[in-house]
């Protein structure tokens, strides 16, 4: 393969592992927050689960880029763009799974965590008033039937 289709290689690689990257990083936070109602937590493991991928995926990308394939310099391009599109289709279903542990790992924290203290703070809540007319009834302004005598 020549310089000019290998840095185009590369060049398209990196550009979608970097857009792949920042979906998993912006759905998996919102994902997290949910579960957990800390954005800073949610956010933070979201960003170091984003890490991982793109560390994981870049390295394969750079070792996928050496690999000698096809005959010609095009079709070897777009055999290694299709190798990366796989690899990148079996990332994002890893680290969806992988986020997708860490949220129920922080459900079930919260279930053990309302477990341990079955008695939150009582509420002090005033029951609702009856919504019955006050008005005072006349001749002229009879009583509704429903509260007729």
């Amino acid at each position: 393969m020549d310089t000019n289709s290998y840095i185009a290689f590369l060049v398209v690689g990196v550009i979608l592992v970097a857009i792949d990257g920042q979906i998993i990083y912006r759905s998996g936070r919102r994902y997290l927050e949910r579960s957990h109602g800390d954005s800073g937590a949610g956010a933070s493991m979201a960003r170091l689960v984003t890490v991982l991928f793109h560390l994981v995926v870049l390295g394969l990308l750079m070792l996928i880029s050496t690999v000698d394939v096809g005959e010609t310099q095009t079709e070897g391009v777009v055999l290694r763009l299709g190798i990366v599109l796989l690899v990148l289709a079996a990332a994002h279903g890893v680290t969806m799974a992988i986020l997708a542990r860490i949220k129920d790992s922080q459900v079930q924290e919260q279930l053990a965590e309302e477990l341990a203290n079955p008695n939150p703070a009582v509420r002090h809540e005033q029951p609702p008033e009856p919504s019955v007319d006050k008005t005072p009834t006349t001749t002229t302004n009879p009583p509704p039937p429903y509260l007729a005598p």
